[in-house]
């Protein structure tokens, strides 16, 4: 005999309006709303310490994944689609509040799907699944399943492994009443969409869905994403005082790696250490190279704090710094600046890509060619999300931004000298009111670290 699994009724809330178990989300209509992103504008933005107290409210994680959750519900109900089956490891952590080590980033062995008419199923690494079966009440236990294609061809395809799973699919598709319906797909590998296709399922971008999904932060996912700034800022400090003769690169790297996961990051994934005759064009890495005196100097810090991503540019210069140095400084904060004031709810993305140089301007034929050098991109778990905003895309796909967008803003600007440049990039939260500014270490002026 099979138990039937109840359906939860909404929850009314009290006559404050305050919902004892969660707090105050309650919608419209009185009744607790786990998609309502509970913005608390009139507050500052949290940055609260990453212990869980019990004497004020910080990240309530279990809150967080409603919301995800009923996010992703609501924009799969919007695209008509049947279900999702994610394999990214973004869209799988937002859908079900699972993830296992980063080195599991590239394979492609995990995947995630939620119909419209059931609760997130997770395949994964055996014991993986087991462990969400223990420690991962929010998922049905059953839905917590083993599941493994082959690492990127390691397990040879003959072995049958992607009509497995496949099968697997299309069985709950069929059980959950979609199997007739479109089904969204992230991202995958040519084989699994085949054996989904040889089944009959009708297979679509579902790439497009989860990012609609994932536009607007709650106030869990802003504070989240603070810390991650917070740490951030720390690190910088120390670059900046490590920063001086002799040292390499790669030590500076070193050093903020170790930092960062000194301070209870997730994940570093990159640590872009620029310096000297290195700085123009941008070459998006690091090296052994010797910082001399006079360097320019710029720096990318992309980490991950409980899901949520850090990606925070930051300039110096080496001792002293020379006019051409200064100039193109002051240039790309002029472009910082220009952008960050006009991001504010209900201006359209075409109108922010305005303030953003040429391509001829820094010494680029298209804008092609310059891409990713002076933009804004929307940051939560993923380093790019929507919307972003470019002189490649935005004029001719404008896009009105809302209040919980979070973005990373970029300006670059060579100097006149043919080697250095500045680059900067500032983390904002859109509110009400316009862009409030979280990554904080000062760069408003060109900062000259250990200055003689």
């Amino acid at each position: 005999m099979t138990s039937r699994k109840k359906t939860a009724e909404p929850k009314q809330v009290t006559a404050s309006g305050i919902d004892p178990r969660r707090g105050p989300r309650a919608g419209p209509d009185g009744l607790y709303d786990p998609a309502n992103p509970d913005h608390r504008w009139e507050r500052p933005l949290q940055a609260p310490g990453r212990m869980q107290v019990d004497f004020e409210e910080r990240v309530d994680f279990r809150r967080l994944h409603e919301y995800r959750l009923a996010r992703t519900r609501n924009a799969l109900a919007k695209s008509k689609l049947g279900a999702l089956l994610v394999f990214d490891q973004y869209n799988i952590r937002y859908i079900s509040s699972t993830v296992i080590g980063e080195w599991a980033r590239d394979k492609l062995t995990r995947w995630c799907l939620l119909t419209g008419n059931g609760e997130p199923w997770v395949w994964d690494f055996g014991s993986a699944a087991r462990h969400h079966k223990l420690y991962a009440p929010w998922l049905p236990k059953n839905h917590c399943l083993a599941g493994n294609v082959g690492l990127r061809g390691a397990i040879h395809p003959k072995v049958g492994l992607f009509e497995a799973a496949a099968q697997e699919i299309h069985d709950i598709l069929k059980q959950e009443g979609v199997a007739d319906m479109q089904i969204g797909i992230d991202v995958c590998e040519p084989l699994f969409l085949f054996a989904l296709q040889k089944l009959g399922l009708k297979v679509v971008d579902g790439q497009q869905v989860m990012l609609d999904a994932r536009e607007i932060k709650s106030h869990d996912e802003i504070t989240l994403l603070n810390i991650a700034a917070a740490m951030g800022d720390g690190v910088y400090q120390d670059i900046f005082e490590a920063l001086k003769p002799g040292v390499r690169e790669n030590e500076i790297v070193a050093l903020a790696t170790k930092r960062f996961y000194e301070m209870g990051s997730d994940c570093v994934e990159a640590v872009n250490a620029i310096a000297g005759e290195r700085c123009s064009p941008h070459p998006h890495n690091f090296t052994d190279r010797l910082i001399r005196p006079g360097d320019q100097a710029y720096f990318d810090l992309i980490q991950t704090y409980m899901g949520y991503k850090t990606c925070y540019y930051r300039t110096f210069t080496v001792g002293s710094a020379t006019p051409a140095q200064h100039d193109a400084y002051k240039k790309a904060r002029q472009w910082m600046d220009g952008a960050i004031a006009l991001l504010r709810p209900g201006v359209t993305t075409d109108a922010v890509a305005k303030a953003f140089p040429k391509s001829t301007e820094i010494g680029f034929e298209t804008e092609m060619s310059a891409f990713g050098l002076n933009f804004c991109h929307g940051l939560g778990m993923g380093l790019h999300e929507r919307p972003l905003v470019s002189r490649l895309n935005s004029f001719q796909d404008p896009y009105e931004l809302k209040a919980g967008m979070v973005f990373a803003v970029e300006t670059f600007c060579p100097a006149k000298d043919g080697v250095s440049a500045a680059r900067i990039e500032e983390e904002v939260v859109l509110t009400p009111d316009g862009a409030k500014v979280i990554t904080l270490f000062p760069a408003q002026e060109l900062p000259i670290a250990n200055k003689y």
